[in-house]
C-alpha cells in the first residue's frame, strides 16, 4: 500500500506542475533517447551490413591493392604506391590455385546509361568476369547471366539493376533491349533480383558488363578486385588465404621477408572493421548520454529539494501519525525514482520514434533491441534513486515538531 500511494503521489506532483515536470524529466529523457535512438539505429545498419557482407558468403576471400581502412593521410599514400591488381594476377589466382573452388574479378566506374530518351549519370558500372553473379550471390530475377565465352570474347551483353529497368526500360519485356552504357551499346540479357537501399541510397542503379568488354572501353590502368569462393569457413579458409598469398607474392617477385603489395580479407574481416567502428561510435554516443543523464539527475534532486521544502508539514503528519525515518526515505526514494523512471519511458519512445523517422525519410535501417529498452528503463531508475538519495535523506531527518509548526 505504501508503495502504492508513492508511486501515485509521485505521477500526481508530476501532473499537477506540467510545466516543472517537463523541464525535470528533460535530461533524463534526451539521454536515454539518444541511446535508444543510437542503438536502434546502429543496430539495424550492423545487421544490414553484415546481410550485405555475408552475401557473398562467409567463404568468399578478397585480394585487393589496398585494406578497406586506415588511419592516416600518410597510410593511404603508401597503399596508393603499391602495384595495382591486374587480370595477369586474376589469370594466375585462376590458374594456380587448386583448392579454390571458384576465382572472379571486378572492376567499377561510375558511367552515363542511356535508352531512347531516358538516361542516367550517376549509374555504377560493374565489369564482371563471368563467375562474379554466382560468387556474389546475385540472384538473376529474369534472362540469365554471361557465359564464359561472353567473357572471354568481350561480348557486348549486360545485366543490369531493378532501377534501370523501372526508370528506363519499362514498359515491356527488358530482356534484348539496346542500351548504351558511356556510348558503347549492349544488349540487355538479364535483370538482377532487387535489392533496395542502402542508407538512402539505392543499391539497384547498376549495369554490370563482362570485364574483358569494360577493360576495353575503359582501360586497364585502374586495380581489380579478385573475389576466390574458398568452399569453407575456419581452417579451410585459412589454407586458402596461405595458398592465395603463395600465389601472389609469387607472381610479384616478393623476396622472402618482405611485406605483401596486396591485402587479402574475408567477411570476418569486415566484420571485425564494422564491430570497431560500431563500438566506438557507441562508446561516444553513451558518454554523451551520460552526461544527460547526470543532468538530469541533478534537475531531479533540486525538484526533489524543493518538494521536501513543500511538503514539511505533510511529513511531519506522518511522523506524527507514525511513520517511521525509513518509511519517509522510502517514500521520496520511490517518488525520485518513479519520476526518473516516466522520464526513461519517454525517452524510449521519443527514441524509438526518431529511428523509425530516419527509416522513413531516408531509408536507413532500425532495429528495436528488447536489451536496450530494459537496460535504459534500468539506468534511468537508478539514477532516480541515486539523485532522489540526498533529498530523501534530509525529509527523514525533518523534525516532526518543527515540520508541523512550518507555515503551508
Amino acid at each position: 500500500m505504501q508503495f502504492g500511494e508513492a508511486v501515485k503521489l509521485a505521477l500526481e506532483s508530476l501532473w499537477s506542475n506540467k510545466m516543472r515536470s517537463i523541464l525535470t524529466l528533460l535530461g533524463v529523457v534526451i539521454g536515454i533517447a539518444s541511446v535508444i535512438t543510437v542503438v536502434t539505429l546502429t543496430n539495424g545498419a550492423k545487421e544490414f551490413v553484415t546481410s550485405k557482407i555475408n552475401s557473398y558468403g562467409a567463404a568468399v576471400v578478397t585480394i585487393s591493392k589496398m585494406p578497406q581502412t586506415f588511419m592516416t593521410i600518410e597510410e593511404y599514400l603508401e597503399y596508393q604506391k603499391r602495384k595495382d591488381i591486374t587480370i595477369d594476377d586474376y589469370r594466375a589466382v585462376q590458374s594456380e590455385c587448386k583448392s579454390c573452388v571458384s576465382v572472379g574479378a571486378q572492376r567499377t566506374t561510375t558511367g552515363k546509361v542511356v535508352y531512347g530518351t531516358q538516361s542516367t549519370t550517376d549509374t555504377e558500372i560493374r565489369g564482371w568476369t563471368w563467375t562474379m553473379p554466382p560468387i556474389s550471390n546475385l540472384n538473376i530475377a529474369l534472362g540469365r547471366s554471361f557465359t564464359e565465352s561472353e567473357d572471354a570474347h568481350s561480348a557486348h551483353v549486360a545485366i543490369v539493376g531493378a532501377d534501370i529497368v523501372n526508370n528506363m526500360l519499362s514498359p515491356g519485356d527488358p530482356l534484348g533491349k539496346e542500351i548504351r552504357v558511356d556510348g558503347e551499346p549492349y544488349t540487355v540479357i538479364g535483370v538482377g533480383e532487387a535489392q533496395g537501399k542502402m542508407f538512402g541510397a539505392s543499391m539497384d542503379n547498376w549495369v554490370a558488363i563482362p570485364l574483358e568488354a569494360f577493360l576495353h572501353s575503359y582501360g586497364s590502368n585502374a586495380s581489380l578486385s579478385i573475389y576466390v569462393d574458398t568452399g569453407g569457413g575456419g581452417a579451410v579458409l585459412d589454407s586458402v588465404e596461405d595458398e592465395l598469398r603463395t600465389i601472389m607474392r609469387v607472381q610479384r617477385h616478393l623476396k622472402p621477408g618482405a611485406a605483401d603489395t596486396f591485402n587479402i580479407d574475408s567477411s570476418a574481416t569486415f566484420k571485425d572493421m564494422l564491430g570497431k567502428i560500431l563500438n566506438s561510435f557507441g562508446a561516444v554516443v553513451a558518454a554523451i548520454a551520460a552526461i544527460s543523464l547526470v543532468i538530469g539527475g541533478i534537475v531531479i534532486m533540486n525538484i526533489m529539494l524543493v518538494s521536501v521544502t513543500e511538503r514539511t508539514r505533510e511529513i511531519g503528519v506522518r511522523k506524527a501519525l507514525g511513520a517511521r525515518r525509513r518509511d519517509i526515505l522510502l517514500q521520496f526514494l520511490i517518488e525520485s525514482a518513479t519520476v526518473s523512471l516516466v522520464g526513461g519511458v519517454i525517452g524510449v519512445v521519443a527514441g524509438i520514434a526518431v529511428a523509425k523517422l530516419f527509416t522513413l525519410a531516408i531509408a536507413f535501417p532500425s532495429e528495436v533491441e528488447v536489451w536496450s529498452i530494459l537496460v535504459s528503463l534500468f539506468v534511468a531508475t537508478a539514477v532516480g534513486l541515486f539523485f532522489g538519495i540526498y533529498p530523501a535523506h534530509k525529509a527523514s531527518m525533518l523534525d516532526p515538531i518543527v515540520a508541523l509548526r512550518a507555515e503551508m
